[in-house]
């Protein structure tokens, strides 16, 4: 969430970054809705001096035996606190509605941040590896994962929807591995991993922005009684879309010590994702699921920190490509394609022979203090200033874990129709270096 005193202040600036980000932006209602609010509260201070005053002229009033001189002053203070308590909840409704007008305004794009209109204005900004060529005609993984029989699109309709899997097999033991080794490689550098909830609250996904805004791109848990209410503890609850919410909020709240910064935090979970809004796009194969496996990265820091833990964290998701041996290229998202809550996004799109192209498979952000505003955390560091201040939390995809199984299987695929294991998954796949063709 923005700082309502730098939106009143910048009213200008955010309306061109809401601009640049196609974003809406009703900076008439907020000026509108501000104005409303400073207007109350000079109301309130306004009958709160004049209940003061007229305290005191009762208190002498009495003193001098005029009882009903100081009755009719009390009439008026009686009066006052019923106009505090109309102008108190007047105030209360605007302050809601502004609250809930910067909760659907997304995060000021950093200076650095390119300004751009879509995708195709994503500047790249380097490259590793060679995009993988073969003698032979290469399979899709969509075709490829079926033949081999470690990936069953059929059955995964079957037992729950389209855009649903199931993987058999060595299909299953290789998702396991990807797992482990990513999970191991991020221990190994200093990221602290967790177990956590796939079921989140509705305050657990306001705090990273995922509610109010996306609200139809979530699945949902809401469990009824035969009134079709119901007040248990656990129902309305959503299906997480990523690890960053629970990682992130696990200090929603809190004051945290300086000490205790920067916090590098990793998870393994399943994702869930209704992909409202992306229907016909990338619905074949491992791409674009409704259930998908990631391993995420979540930073919590010092503001004068966040870029170089950006780029670090970026480093981070780049040394599993480059240890899988899997040629991609780094990108910065342009305004256009920014997520509601980053201020500055790189993507790391990994090469994939069926669309001859590069796709996504990490997105890393500094999302500066927008989350911890929304959630409420701060950290003191009593050396430096006064009282508290919002931490700025960043995240990464490290890896997407049905994307790395689709790239492995596409560029490491032979012409026998097998494929090979990259090297750092053998010990993960019991020793299996190559995939072949269930017999």
């Amino acid at each position: 969430m923005l700082d309502i005193k730098f939106v009143r202040e910048n009213q200008e600036a955010v309306a061109e970054a809401m601009k640049n980000r196609h974003a809406a932006w009703d900076a008439a209602a907020f000026a509108g809705l501000d104005e409303e609010r400073r207007a109350s509260i000079m109301k309130e201070e306004a009958l709160q001096a004049e209940r003061n005053q007229l305290s005191k002229q009762i208190g002498q009033l009495m003193k001098e035996g005029k009882r009903d001189e100081a009755d009719e002053i009390k009439a008026r203070v009686a009066q006052i606190k019923d106009e505090l308590a109309s102008a108190s909840a007047e105030r209360d409704e605007i302050d809601a509605k502004l609250h809930d007008l910067l909760l659907h305004t997304p995060n000021m794009p950093d200076a650095t941040t390119p300004v751009g209109d879509d995708e195709d204005d994503n500047p790249e900004i380097r490259r590793w590896g060679t995009p993988t060529e073969f003698d032979f005609e290469p399979k899709a993984h969509w075709d490829l994962g079926p033949e081999l029989g470690i990936i069953d699109f059929e059955r995964g309709t079957k037992l729950a929807a389209s855009r649903f899997i199931v993987l058999g097999g060595l299909g299953a033991r290789l998702e396991r591995s990807i797992i482990n080794f990513m999970a191991d490689t991020h221990t190994s550098r200093g990221y602290k991993e967790w177990w956590l909830p796939v079921m989140a609250n509705a305050r657990t996904m306001t705090g990273t922005g995922q509610l109010p805004k996306f609200e139809n791109d979530m699945f949902k848990t809401f469990a009824t009684n035969m009134e079709g209410t119901s007040d248990r503890e656990g129902d309305n609850l959503y299906l997480i879309p990523t690890a960053e919410v629970q990682l992130t909020n696990l200090h929603a709240g809190e004051t945290l010590s300086v000490e205790d910064l920067p916090k590098h935090y990793c998870a393994f979970t399943p994702c869930f994702r209704e992909e409202a809004g992306s229907a016909g796009r990338d619905t074949r194969g491992l791409i674009r699921v409704h259930q998908f496996d990631k391993v995420e990265m979540v930073k919590v820091c010092e503001p004068q920190n966040s870029f170089d833990e950006l780029e670090a964290m970026v480093a981070d998701a780049e040394n599993i490509l480059q240890l899988l041996g899997l040629p991609y290229r780094v990108i910065s998202l342009c305004t256009g394609d920014l997520g509601f809550s980053a201020t500055k996004t790189y993507d790391l799109e990994v090469w994939l022979p069926c669309y001859n192209g590069y796709k996504e498979i990490s997105s890393c952000s500094n999302c500066t203090d927008f989350q911890a505003r929304r959630m409420g955390m701060r950290y003191k560091d009593p050396a430096s200033f006064k009282g508290t201040r919002y931490v700025h939390t960043l995240n990464g995809s490290g890896l997407a874990v049905g994307r790395t199984m689709a790239a492995i299987i596409e560029n490491y695929q032979q012409a026998d129709g097998s494929i090979k294991v990259p090297d750092v998954l053998v010990p993960y796949m019991g020793g299996v270096e190559v995939i072949e063709p269930e017999k």
